[in-house]
């Protein structure tokens, strides 16, 4: 038979992999990994059971204290459970070997060892005597180097062979050989793993590999430790959910980017369909709000081909407030995606979208229009000094829409408006967030709840936010286009304008980032026409 390792980064989950991890978490891995090692330099001649029970403290310290049980099973050396308690299943099982035992251990050059027999046995325990149809890993160690084995293999190449299966149960009712567990090893684990299985995936790792990065002080290194992280956590070895795929829709960050907009998703004849908000009306959404300015300055009544917007007068006014509300939100979250970005690779560079910098309506207009739209040596010296810091974004998205310059802009809105924070709004898990929020410092706080930057590659974080990327975002715009009838892009948002230029739109899932040569945010891969 031959052991076929991977690396850590090859066994884990994609998705799972470029998920950003907690700082406070990695600090307590990372402590407690320093203290494993420590323990193993003072321990190298102490008993299994004494090492067992090292590594038995780390996991638990690290993972496992508060939601699953970890302790001996029978001759286990040790289990990791499903659940709190003894009586929950069996998800990891653990065989651990003194780091000087050398005849019992696996290697790459020497897989078919007394330690895997052994971990033949006690997946065939669980397996057939317990039918435990749970288990997720199993492992073998020697406290220093690693062996994870992913169950789904020891059931499609170990518990579906029937001849094994027949030989154990002959074996453990006693009606096969002597009955021991030497026996079983040599006459049927060895012979089973030489003959009958040619190979075996595992993902193969060192703890020594990451000692310097554990016990130094030197935070650069600390990234070298997520991987690591990550391969001994629930979420891979219990296989236990992880946060949404940074590829799939985020529905709390979905549900409150609409009410913010002044949108609910409701079902109608067996589908979803996205409508003016009537439940949670609020007059300073973005879209009551609009509705409001069109129906004052009336000049939504003097647009020609009225009828592209809808068949009543009562639909035309929707869809013409709906359409310049999706621009604006299209252009906040695009600069998101852009600020998340910049800090990321500028340390300590300011955010884009703060109310400190766009307090009010009026100064949203003039950073779409007056500084994104200009290039900083043609910009007024009034906006030079105040956005100095803020790229000239090469980008049709921040030139006037056909329709914004028919009807209104941004600045047209009323400022003093506010809306009610959600009740399981992101925001409520900070206490001192008020119960009521001006819309656009509440749209803001919002979205600073989220991690915007570029989730190719995992981070530490000081805290714990959702990652929302281009991909999230162009779904969410998918929904929000096709409202009426289930099509993604209805006729008023099809038209795009990217011919020739660097276009942001998320309606046509275009663009390259507009910060000229700098950012690539999305796919240049315009799917309109």
């Amino acid at each position: 038979m031959r052991l076929l390792t991977q690396t850590i980064s090859k066994s884990l989950h994609p998705a799972y992999r470029v998920q950003n991890v907690e700082r406070a978490r990695l600090e307590t891995f990372k402590s407690e990994l320093a203290r494993l090692l420590e323990h193993l330099g003072h321990s190298a001649a102490e008993s299994e059971e004494h090492l067992k029970n090292i590594v038995s403290d780390f996991l638990k310290a690290t993972y496992y204290r508060d939601e699953h049980f970890v302790n001996t099973k029978d001759r286990q050396d040790l289990v990791i459970h499903n659940g709190r308690t003894a009586k929950d299943s069996v998800g990891v099982i653990i065989e651990t070997k003194k780091p000087g035992n050398k005849s019992e251990m696996i290697s790459p050059d020497k897989p078919n060892a007394k330690a895997l027999h052994e971990l033949l046995r006690y997946y065939l325990n669980e397996r057939s005597k317990a039918d435990n149809k749970e288990i997720r890993h199993l492992i073998i160690n020697n406290i220093h180097a690693w062996y994870i084995f992913d169950a789904a293999d020891f059931e499609r190449h170990i518990y579906a062979n029937n001849k094994l299966l027949k030989q154990y149960a002959e074996w453990s009712e006693g009606r096969l050989g002597s009955g021991n567990t030497d026996w079983f090893y040599k006459e049927i684990a060895a012979p089973f793993f030489e003959k009958e299985l040619p190979e075996l995936h595992c993902c193969s790792f060192d703890l020594r590999d990451y000692a310097t990065a554990a016990t130094n002080q030197d935070p650069n290194d600390d990234e070298l430790l997520l991987d690591l992280y990550k391969i001994l956590s629930p979420q891979h070895l219990l296989k236990k959910a992880f946060a949404n795929d940074s590829n799939a829709l985020n529905k709390q960050f979905y549900d409150e980017l609409l009410y913010i907009l002044g949108l609910e998703e409701l079902k109608e004849g067996g589908k979803k369909i996205i409508d003016r908000a009537a439940k949670r009306r609020c007059e300073g959404s973005l879209l009551e709000n609009t509705l409001s300015e069109l129906e004052i300055s009336g000049v939504w009544r003097d647009a020609t081909g009225l009828d592209q917007f809808g068949d009543t007068p009562e639909d035309q006014r929707f869809s013409i407030a709906l359409e310049p509300c999706i621009t604006w939100l299209n252009r906040i979250l695009f600069l998101k995606l852009l600020e998340g970005q910049l800090l990321r690779w500028r340390v300590g560079g300011e955010r884009l979208l703060t109310v400190e910098r766009v307090k009010d309506y009026d100064e949203l207009n003039e950073l779409f229009f007056h500084v994104l739209a200009v290039p900083e040596g043609e910009r007024r010296e009034s906006v030079q000094q105040k956005f100095n810091s803020v790229p000239y974004l090469n980008s049709s998205l921040f030139e006037q829409t056909e329709l914004e310059r028919r009807t209104l802009r941004v600045s047209s809105l009323t400022d003093r408006l506010t809306m009610p924070v959600l009740p399981n709004s992101v925001l409520r898990q900070n206490p001192n967030t008020p119960k009521e929020m001006p819309t656009l410092a509440y749209l803001f706080a919002f979205l600073d709840a989220y991690d915007f930057s570029s989730d190719a590659k995992a981070r530490i974080q000081a805290e714990n936010r959702a990652v929302i990327n281009a991909s999230v975002l162009g779904l969410i715009f998918e929904k929000i286009n096709g409202y009426r009838d289930g099509s993604f892009l209805p006729p008023v948002l099809s038209r795009c304008t990217c011919a020739g230029k660097r276009c942001a739109a998320p309606c046509c899932k275009s663009s390259t980032s507009a910060m000229a040569g700098i950012v690539r945010m999305w796919k240049p891969t315009c799917t309109t026409n």
